[in-house]
């Protein structure tokens, strides 16, 4: 099957086993945020855990939004019957139609935030995508109105303004945020709260000391293996152990939509 047009509407694609990534498939420009995410391709543990925290709210079809190299995908193929994977850059679009071009339960297709499409999806799922958006609070609005009344938001977000650092800035980043600026947030957008919490108290250590203090970029190597066979475990047990810590990298927020998109101000 040849490649899908990249501004082509919804086109399933059918699938055996993902394809390999190919570290020459983005385009010859730089491209930091690509740098980062091949990385972190290769963090198998850590990839498993966050993915593990958004799958009780999937629902049967979910859309994924910012999807980048579709690596969470492979996480939540096996929880669901149709999964949509989107990106605003046309060029990752088609590296994601490329890299899933066999696959029935899959759809790939373009999606810039915010947007007016609407649309009956089980849950919305942007992990580590509201920080890229300068309008953060329209992009929110837009999810909220591709997704049915009683689904839920899935957001992953860096966590901690201190944190903040060239590497953010490099990935297009405006922003980090806490527990409360992620609440208010939700709240302004009329959605039920269901849970906001930091997640990888260890994690927010690590990224702090290797890319603030010690101004590293995040490339696959030895750091990231350790970081990934060493420190995400410890950081899942000790969550599993005392609960939800007091920081961490990320933030984790489930919210639930609990009125249609007409009765939600804009």
């Amino acid at each position: 099957m040849g490649n899908i047009p990249m501004t082509a509407p919804d086109t399933c694609l059918r699938w055996s086993m993902p394809k390999p990534l190919d570290p020459e498939t983005p385009s010859s420009e730089h491209d930091p945020l690509h740098d980062v995410l091949l990385g972190l391709s290769s963090c198998h543990k850590h990839r498993r855990w966050y993915a593990s925290l958004a799958r009780p709210y999937l629902g049967s079809h979910p859309i994924e939004i910012g999807s980048g190299l579709g690596d969470y995908a492979l996480e939540w193929l096996p929880h669901v019957e149709q999964l949509t994977l989107t990106d605003a850059n046309p060029r990752w679009v088609q590296r994601l139609a490329n890299r899933f071009s066999e696959n029935a339960t899959i759809t790939v297709r373009q999606l810039i935030l915010p947007t007016s499409e609407t649309g009956t999806h089980t849950s919305v799922i942007a992990y580590n995508v509201l920080e890229h958006i300068s309008d953060h609070a329209q992009a929110l609005h837009s999810m909220i109105k591709l997704a049915r009344v009683g689904s839920h938001i899935i957001l992953i977000c860096p966590a901690f303004p201190f944190a903040m650092n060239r590497l953010d800035i490099d990935t297009g980043h405006f922003r980090r945020y806490t527990k409360n600026s992620i609440s208010n947030l939700l709240a302004s957008a009329n959605l039920r709260i269901v849970s906001v919490r930091y997640v990888n108290s260890i994690g927010l250590i690590a990224y702090y000391l290797s890319t603030k203090v010690l101004n590293r970029k995040i490339t696959h190597g030895p750091l990231l293996i350790a970081y990934d066979y060493v420190l995400v475990p410890i950081s899942r047990s000790l969550e599993r152990i005392f609960g939800t810590p007091p920081f961490g990298q990320s933030v984790l927020a489930i919210a639930q939509v609990i009125a249609p998109p007409s009765e939600y101000h804009t």
